[in-house]
Formats: structure tokens, sequence, C-alpha cells
């Protein structure tokens, strides 16, 4: 059994190896005459097997072992010599795959060479090449493509690192390394004029445009300014950017960093990487091709940060106008002169944007809009906007100023002029139903009394008559509502703008209604979204003299809030609250204060005068005048301290329709930037200490101020 299980083995062995060499037969002679004990031996010998193995071959005198133990080794060789044949096939046919390859693509190249067609790789790379010299990059930057460039011409198509460093060379000579936008004759009339039809008021930011472009005037090679326009939500910050290069003639790139974690969107990847690319400003400046464009950084105060790097951080190079000459992108890997760009950067808050980036940018606030403002800019640029966007015109809907005026008091109260637009339009689309469900009348001629249905008498105005016209077939769909004409506009109405609208969401009312009993004062504080009114609730119940605090505060405002109470308790005799000195004014109370509404953060030290108030008017049983508000900050001395966003706080009163505002005596300087009609309709009263507050805040004065030793 042994022996027959050995021969073929060995016998399988000889035929593997007769195919690369020509002794076979002989070996085949010896396996049929020598005996099989002696043919263990020769077959073993001529292997290469480890000093172990031969001695434990010398050591079995066994026949049976020794031929088992030959049988293994033979084995063991034959898989040996199977396994290197595997690989040899798999490199042989992977050569015979890229020879195959190589002969087609020359048999290609000549095919194409017969034809006339030079569509080729090698006039794609004259081609960039061409590309190349006419970029007009620097000095250094040329040597560099020169290199990458001879090195690319080495390479072949299907090579790994060859789409990566084309596509980089592609990158070099779409850069605009010298190209500009044409320079033209810089009037500033004309772009003033310009700026006021896109955009009304925001006269602080025109003016420092207008400055800018005079100083291009005076002298051409004047560096682009930073700036940054800090202000709520729908005030056109936005737009502006895109209004000041039209101004300036020049190309817009808008580059949104909102919610931007990673360093790689400012500066790029770096080549090494499978999928780098550019970072954003060095595509959004080959997308427009020149390289003094103005570039919008909108939402800059919503980057963040993590493990991949500070984008905050990797536009200090992008803005300071001493390094951006020589900006860096991680795959660029050369020098880009970012001095010519126009930055302009967004951004509803200032606080979020850390203090070494707020300082390379020149800081131009936008408030909110007062009611007047809100209507001229609805009369010239969201009702004409509006109709165009839902196919109509002043022929088909009229919006009258106090309709509008109507829409901005009692269903908007914003900073901006979205919410406003967004009754506009619906608005728009009411009077767009009807303006279509005029196919519902087909006058046949003149002599023809129109037809009605009970559709249109119930949704178009009383004795409106409606012709039509024969739209032939070649009609835009643009010009179609052009072809419905009605003898009489649809003009909104009180009616018609609360069944689109709804009941109104606010009234002139709220505050009275609100400050009804003793313990709730009225605030003005400062958001994200513009100035708000904040209503501040104390109330007093039996306990142990605590302080409870709601509506989601922050440390600041709390912190506030036992400053107050603590400046209650320590003159509450001299303000009346007691009946004598050392009585403990919470003695078997505590007192809760409640800032509304309950699921908006709060925080700030601004409502340090209001809580004073609601609390002397708690103890005291006297109520706050409802027509009042108040903003500052107070020590535990006493003193009003000034406070920020004085603007937007005076116009959220304004629309609140609060007729007296109480600010501390160092905010009088803010006043200059409140429009004159806001402060017409407003009674500002300064106060230097708490007591001048308490004074103003309610009806008959501070009667125990007189007795006051402070």
């Amino acid at each position: 059994m042994l022996s027959r299980q050995f021969k073929a083995t060995a016998m399988e062995l000889i035929s593997v190896l007769e195919q690369k060499q020509s002794t076979g037969g002989r070996t085949k002679v010896l396996l049929e005459t020598v005996p099989v004990h002696k043919l263990a031996d020769i077959f073993v010998a001529s292997f290469e097997i480890s000093f172990e193995e031969q001695l434990s071959m010398l050591d079995s005198v066994d026949a049976k072992v020794r031929l088992s133990k030959a049988t293994e080794l033979v084995d063991r060789h034959l898989q040996s010599i199977r396994v290197a044949e595997k690989i040899t096939q798999k490199v042989e046919g992977q050569l015979s795959k890229s020879q195959k390859e190589f002969l087609l693509r020359q048999q290609m190249k000549a095919i194409k060479e017969e034809l006339g067609d030079n569509d080729d790789e090698e006039d794609d790379l004259a081609a960039l090449e061409r590309k190349m010299q006419s970029a007009g990059m620097p000095q250094n930057t040329w040597k560099l493509a020169i290199r990458e460039f001879r090195r690319l011409k080495k390479m072949q198509p299907q090579q790994p690192g060859y789409s990566s460093s084309r596509a980089y060379l592609e990158l070099l000579s779409d850069l605009p390394w010298q190209k500009a936008s044409k320079e033209h004759e810089l009037y500033l009339r004309a772009a003033q004029e310009r700026l006021d039809n896109d955009h009304y008021g925001l006269v602080k930011v025109k003016q420092r445009i207008i400055e800018y472009l005079a100083v291009r005037k005076l002298k051409p090679d004047a560096r682009g300014p930073v700036l940054c326009f800090v202000g709520p939500p729908g005030v056109g910050k936005t737009s502006l950017a895109s209004s000041i290069a039209a101004a300036l003639d020049r190309k817009f790139v808008r580059i949104s960093l909102g919610g931007v974690k990673d360093e790689a969107d400012i500066r790029g990847h770096r080549r090494t990487y499978i999928g780098s690319m550019p970072g954003r400003l060095i595509d959004g400046l080959k997308k427009v091709a020149v390289c003094n464009p103005v570039m919008l950084l909108d939402e800059i105060d919503k980057t963040g940060s993590d493990v991949r790097g500070d984008p905050a951080s990797a536009l200090l190079e992008v803005l300071d106008p001493e390094q951006n000459k020589t900006f860096n992108d991680h795959y660029l890997n050369v020098p880009f002169d970012l001095s010519k760009v126009i930055f302009v950067a967004t951004a509803n808050r200032a606080q979020p944007i850390p203090p070494p980036l707020l300082d390379r940018m020149e800081v131009i606030e936008l408030p909110g809009y007062t009611p007047e403002e809100k209507l001229k800019i609805a009369m010239r640029h969201l009702i004409p906007r509006v109709l165009d966007q839902h196919g109509l015109s002043s022929e088909f809907l009229q919006i009258p100023k106090a309709m509008v005026q109507l829409v901005i008091q009692r269903y908007t109260r914003e900073a901006g002029v979205r919410s406003l637009e967004r009754n506009l339009a619906a608005l728009a689309r009411a009077a767009a139903v009807r303006v279509a469900e005029q196919e519902q009348v087909v006058p046949l001629s003149k002599g023809v009394e129109g037809l009605s249905t009970p559709l249109l008498e119930n949704r178009l105005v009383d004795s409106a008559e409606v012709e039509m016209e024969v739209i032939p077939m070649g009609v835009n769909n643009r010009d179609i509502s052009n072809t419905f004409r009605i003898t009489s506009p649809l003009v909104v109405d009180e009616t018609m703008v609360e069944k689109v609208l709804g009941p109104p969401k606010f009234d002139g009312r709220e505050t009275a209604e609100r400050v009804v009993t003793p313990g709730i004062c009225v605030g003005l504080v400062w958001t994200t979204f513009g100035g708000e009114v904040q209503f501040v609730e104390a109330s007093t119940m039996v306990g142990k003299g605590e302080l409870h605090l709601t509506g989601q505060l922050g440390d600041v405002i709390k912190e506030s809030a036992q400053i107050a109470l603590t400046w209650v308790r320590a003159r509450a005799a001299d303000l009346k609250l007691t009946s004598a000195e050392g009585i403990n004014l919470l003695e078997g109370r505590d007192i809760h204060i409640h800032f509304p509404a309950g699921a908006i953060p709060k925080d700030g030290p601004s409502a340090g005068v209001t809580l004073v108030t609601a609390l002397v008017s708690l103890f005291s049983k006297r109520k706050v005048r409802s027509d009042t508000a108040m903003t500052g900050e107070m020590t535990l001395r006493g003193l009003v301290l000034p406070v920020g966003g004085i603007k937007d706080k005076i116009l959220a009163a304004h629309r609140y329709g609060i007729k007296r505002v109480i600010l501390p005596e160092k905010n009088l300087k803010d006043l200059v930037e409140v429009p004159p009609s806001v402060l017409a309709n407003l009674e500002i009263l300064l106060a230097k200490r708490m007591e001048d507050v308490l004074e103003q805040a309610f009806d008959s004065g501070c009667p125990w101020r007189q007795n006051s030793k402070l």
C-alpha cells in the first residue's frame, strides 16, 4: 500500500518536472526498475531538506517507516512546486495584460495619426503647457510647475499619481495670478445711486463704501478693506455684499462658514491625502477667475473647532493685510496673493468671534429697521419683488400703505424684514389663485356678457369684470399672466389680510395687560435677532427666605438677581419697605422671580435695574408704569452702569408701543445712532443711580426718596 502511494506521488512529481526539464524519461526508468526502498533513499537524497530531516531518515531502519517519511517529503516538494507555478502564472498574466494594453495604445495612436485626429495625450499636455505659460505665475511658482510638468510627461496615464499631478497643474494654470477685473473709471455718484437703489437706509455702510471708492480714485493700488457686518437676521447683510460688488463692478463670490469645523476648508488638504482638494478660498478664486473679487465670508460667527483644527484661527492669516499677500494653501503649496480681494464678513453676534480675528476686521453694526423704514422697504423693494416672483403686477394686485403698515404692526415684530416678506408673499399667493381662476370666464366677443361661476363669485371682488384673450401656443409661460386682464385690480383690505394671514398676532395692549399687579416690570434685552422686550415677574410666598429663579437663566443673570435682592434688603428701611431698621425683609417668606418665556435661554447683566424695580414693586405693593421699559447693569452700591445694544433695544421698545425708556446716563452717546423719528415718539429718561430709576418707574414717583439716606 505504501509502495503504491509513494510511486503515485513520485510519478506525479516527475510529470511536473518533465514539463520544465528533459530528464523525466530517465527518472521514470529508475522508478520502474529500482526497488521501492532504494527509490525512497534516492529521491530524498535529491531534495534540499534540513539536517534534522536527513538524520531522521538515516535513523529509520524499518522500510515502512522510511517509505512513509519519503512519501511525505515527496508530497511536500510537489505542493511547493505547484504554488510556485501558480504565482508564476499570475505574474506572467499581468505582464501579458500590460503588454497587450501597450500594444493596443500604440495601435490606437497610429490609427489616430492616419485619421489626422490630434486629440491624443501629447496634444493635451502641449495644451496644458501653453495654458501654464499664459497663466502669469510668479517665478518661484513657475519653477515648481515646470518641474511637476516634466514629471507628468514621464508618467503613463494609467499610473496612480498621474491624475492627481495633472489636476494640480490644471489648478495652477486656472488660478488668476495676475488677471483682475477691468478697472473702470470710478464715479462716486453712480455708485451711491446703485447702493441706494438696492438698499434703503444703511447710511454708515454706504458711506464706508464711498470712502473706499474715493481712496481708490486717488490711490489705485489701495489695499482692500476687511468689513464685518454684525446684525440680526433679515437686515440685508448678505445682499449688501453683492450690492457692493455691483457698485464696484467686480465679481462676487460667497463662502458660507456656518458649521465649518475643519481647518482644511480654509487652507485645503495636503496633496499626500487621497481625494485632497484646495480650500474654499482658492476654489472660489478659481471659479471667478479674477484676483480682485468681493469675497463674502458668510456666518463667520458660526464656525466651530474640533480635532481637525480651528477654521477661525486659519482665517487670521486670510484677513490680515500684512499676511494674506503670501497666503499658503496646503494643497497649492505655493504663496498666493489675497491682498487685492475685498473681504466682507457677516455675523449675527460679535461675541463668538475670537478677539484676534475680530481685531482684524472693521465691524459695522446693522441694527433692526424702524416701522417707517420697513414701510419704505416694502413699498420700494419687497412688493415689486414679491409680485414678480408670483407672476403678478400692479394691474392684478395692489397693497396700500395702510395695509402694509397693518402687517408690520400686527403680524411681524422682528428686526429685519423676512417675516414681512413672507406675509406679503402669502397675500400674493391668494391673489394668484384668484387670477388663475379667471379661466372660468371666456367671452366670445365684446357683445357677449361674461360668464360667471360660483368659484369666481366667491373669490373676486364685487362687480369685477374679467376679459380673456386667446393664448397662442407659442406664448412664453412667463407672459401668460400678462394675457389675463381684470378691469379692476384686487386691492388688499383689512378683511383680506385677516382672512389670509389669520387673526393679528400682536397688538399695542400687551404691556398694559401684563403689567397689572405689583412685582411685574418691563425690561429691554438684546438677542441675536435684535432687541426684545423682556418681562420680569416677582412673587412672594410663605417660606424660609430663599430666592427661586426660573426661565432658563444663565450664571450672569442669576448673579444680577442676587445683587438686586441684596441691595433691596440692605435699603429696606430707607425705602420704607419695613417699619424699622434691622427687620429681615424675607422673614418667613420666599421670593420667586420668573423670566418668561421659559423655553428661551437668557443671560447678561442688563436686567439688573429691572430686577430691583420688580422687587421694590413687589414689597411696596405699587405697580410699575406699564408704558415704561428699562435696561442697565447695577452695582452692589446702587450705581447704574452702561450696557450695549442701545439702538436695538430702543427700536424694540418702539415696536412694542412703549412710550418711556429708562437708560444708564453713560449710554447717552449711543442715542446718536437712533433714528430721530423713533426718538420723537419716545421719552428717554437717564439714570445715574438706582434711586433715579425708581423715581421714574412708578406713577407717583418715589415718595420715600426724601426720607432715603442714600
